[in-house]
């Protein structure tokens, strides 16, 4: 059985590591060759190539749900129903609708929404909507999050902004009350970690700020605040334990066998707090596994514990086949089977004190290579973290949180006992931000598989049984996460990367001992992509410094993430053609004619003393390395671009970012002809609001026989100038999720 389950697992996993789909008739064949091998010994091949074709389907299925192409752009009266929790974050709201239906076209099932200033919202309502469709498409970068991936795990057809709309129905149903109940969680006097109870007991994290998600993060303990699923782990197994602490100590009725029922009594609560946690993928992933698990122990145990193991994982696989796709999936699955390796047939040998300690560090370990892979934050303080936060959160924040929130109908006794919920909180939270600065957490920088798979096997090595001799040695299949080479341009080359920011502008140039940011990426609300993108990015290329961060101008789309950016990283100085305008923390000097050089790499700036204020003050930036340029220009606009082009010198440059995005009042013909790129560089946002770039300006570059590179299209781009190569984008990394 453990061997069908094997080839079943192996081929409902394979979906992960597809390029792209095969055809029908590729899948068509399998199954049929699957067919003939089942009755045979081969049996466990013809399980994985079952389970192959089923999660091929299930995600062509997926990707055919996806708004068509030509209504990706287009503004649709639509209605439907308000499902999960709304997200609200500084005047605007996120929201999934299904059963979304306009008369005009077909729509996805599901939709991922936002809408600016919007009016009340809650979960179960039905509205009419003026929704601006956009086909699923997010930021394609180094080591960042995969909004692809996710959107397509979650079944979400298309995205979009809500212009105007109506309310059609009153809210009903679970949902509704699952919306009423976090109002009452958020309302309720909680010491100021409202948001922090309704994650705990809603697994809605909405209500957490910046700050505490970095507090989470570098501490480790994400899980116990954004995983639900944990959470009804924890509910299980402390329903079962008190039913057989009270067996043990003869406080149990003799006549009711203590066994089932407390089984019945743990499935029950997780599927409670299922329910009360919505009920998505990952809570459905635990509440699963704990039926496995309970039914293993009640009738099964003598199988061992890799069997339920790989039902559960099977069962959640062959449920959803596009769990595979989300990080949360793999961790799970890992950490159990880690804590079965080590501990199976130990517990008792080494005590409850022991174990725990010992648990802690060996999921720390464990999970390593794990992490790194999917590009996830590393935690060495974790271990001491979760030591004290996993204990306090399961035994003290949730029992008195759940309680709290059922006895919310009696007068005082449900909003003390919140208040108590929210004081262990508060003092958690107190505690983590002691522990936090010891070893904050870091993102690894971006290795070859192979990398990740030599510390996989070190790890292995060195969870090894005490006895094996040379376990250690273990240690050192893990120092390239710890030392990894870099590569570094060359003498006289830069690397340059036009990061994917959407409707903004992030640049890196790197030469061999130094780093250079242009502009920062835009920051909308507590959205901060210089936080989000740009760091991971810079982190993920192995720097840890910037030798000059130069800011274009004060605009948000330029500048936004620059206080991110100089928090996350030592800035030795900043520059900008609007440094008044800046926030004062970034102690920014103004943009002035400089040259200098490093490494052989010729950087020069200009600025147009003329304009005082605006996009025609973007500080301009040449770099040269080997006779190949790059010319940065900000928002610069045909003035601008006049001054500049009256300055002496050869103007001839192989790369040009569009100024202003490729807008119609920018690159002037008079430019083209004077620069005379070989390529032009556009960053902007997929079916922006402004129309960038705008048909009549490319129609120059084509005139002017420059190839387009745009942002939108081809993800996170990469040049290494000096070389004269071809430029190479992120997109161009098949995944069968992701659009070119």
């Amino acid at each position: 059985m453990r061997l069908a389950l094997l080839g079943l697992a192996a081929g409902l996993l394979l979906l992960r590591c597809l390029p792209a789909l095969p055809p029908g008739w590729v899948l068509a064949a399998l199954a049929v060759s699957a067919s003939l091998l089942l009755p045979s010994r081969g049996y466990p091949l013809a399980l994985a190539m079952l389970g192959f074709c089923w999660a091929c389907l299930s995600a062509q299925q997926a990707l055919d749900d996806r708004l068509p192409a030509e209504l990706d752009g287009r503004i649709l009266w639509l209605q439907g129903q308000v499902v999960g929790l709304p997200e609200w974050e500084e005047g605007t709201v996120r929201f999934q609708l299904e059963e979304a239906d306009s008369r005009r076209a077909r729509l996805p099932a599901r939709l991922r929404l936002s809408w600016q200033n919007a009016p009340p919202l809650e979960a179960g309502e039905r509205w009419r909507l003026a929704v601006k469709l956009k086909r699923p498409r997010g930021l394609v970068n180094p080591q960042a999050f995969d909004y692809d991936a996710w959107l397509l795990a979650q079944r979400i057809g298309a995205t979009g902004s809500v212009k105007a709309g109506e309310r059609l129905q009153a809210a009903q149903g679970l949902a509704a009350w699952r919306d009423r109940v976090r109002g009452r969680l958020l309302a309720s006097p909680a010491m100021g970690r409202e948001g922090a109870l309704a994650a705990l007991i809603l697994g809605d994290g909405s209500g957490l700020s910046p700050a505490d998600w970095r507090l989470l993060q570098d501490t480790g303990t994400v899980h116990l605040l954004v995983i639900s699923g944990q959470h009804i782990v924890m509910l299980a197994g402390l329903l079962y334990a008190l039913v057989a602490w009270l067996a043990r100590h003869g406080a149990w009725p003799r006549r009711w066998p203590w066994l089932p029922f407390a089984c019945a009594l743990a499935f029950a609560g997780a599927s409670g707090y299922g329910l009360l946690a919505g009920f998505d993928v990952p809570v459905r992933r635990a509440c699963l596994m704990v039926a496995v698990v309970l039914i293993w122990r009640l009738r099964f145990r003598p199988l061992g514990v890799w069997t339920p193991l790989l039902l559960a994982l099977c069962g959640v696989l062959l449920g959803e086949p596009l769990a595979s796709l989300q990080p949360g999936f793999w961790l799970s699955f890992a950490a159990m089977a880690l804590l079965a390796w080590t501990f199976s047939g130990r517990l008792g040998a080494w005590g409850p004190w022991r174990t725990w300690w010992r648990a802690q560090w060996l999921l720390a370990l464990g999970l390593m290579p794990l992490l790194g892979w999917l590009g996830l934050p590393l935690s060495l303080s974790g271990p001491a973290a979760n030591l004290l936060a996993v204990p306090w959160v399961s035994l003290v924040s949730v029992p008195l949180g759940l309680a709290g929130m059922l006895c919310l109908p009696i007068p005082y006794l449900g909003d003390g006992l919140l208040w108590l919920a929210g004081a262990s909180l508060a003092a958690l939270f107190a505690v983590l931000g002691w522990i936090a600065p010891w070893l904050p957490a870091w993102l690894p920088v971006a290795l070859p598989f192979w990398s990740w798979l030599l510390a996989g096997i070190g790890v292995s090595v060195l969870l090894l049984p005490g006895g094996v001799p040379f376990r250690a040695l273990g240690g050192l299949l893990l120092l390239p996460l710890f030392f990894p080479v870099l590569q570094r341009p060359a003498e006289s080359r830069a690397d340059v990367w036009m990061l994917d920011v959407g409707q903004g502008l992030s640049v890196l140039v790197r030469t061999r001992d130094h780093s250079l940011l242009y502009d920062a990426a835009p920051r909308q609300g507590a959205f901060d992509l210089g936080d989000r993108v740009v760091l991971p990015s810079l982190r993920a290329l192995g720097l840890a410094r910037l030798d000059l961060m130069l800011l274009s101008h004060a605009d948000n789309d330029h500048a936004g993430g620059a206080l991110a950016v100089q928090r996350g990283m030592p800035v030795e100085r900043v520059l900008s053609g609007e440094a008044p305008l800046l926030p004062a923390a970034l102690h920014a000097q103004p943009c002035t004619e400089e040259r200098w050089e490093w490494n052989g790499v010729r950087f020069a700036t200009w600025r147009w003393p003329l304009a005082r204020t605006g996009n025609d003050a973007s500080c301009v930036l040449s770099v040269e390395a080997n006779g190949e340029r790059l010319l940065l220009t900000g928002d610069i606009g045909t003035a601008a671009e006049a001054a500049w082009l009256a300055t002496p010198g050869d103007h001839r440059v192989d790369w040009l970012l569009a100024p202003h995005h490729g807008s119609r009042s920018s690159s002037s013909t008079a430019l083209l002809r004077a620069t005379s790129p070989k390529a032009v560089l556009i960053s902007r946002g997929w079916s922006n609001a402004f129309g960038h770039p705008h048909p009549v300006v490319l129609q120059r570059y084509r005139a002017q026989g420059a190839q387009i590179l745009d942002s939108a299209e081809s993800g996170a781009i990469r040049l290494r100038l000096g070389d004269y190569r071809q430029a190479s984008n992120l997109r161009d990394q098949a995944r069968f999720w992701r659009e070119k």
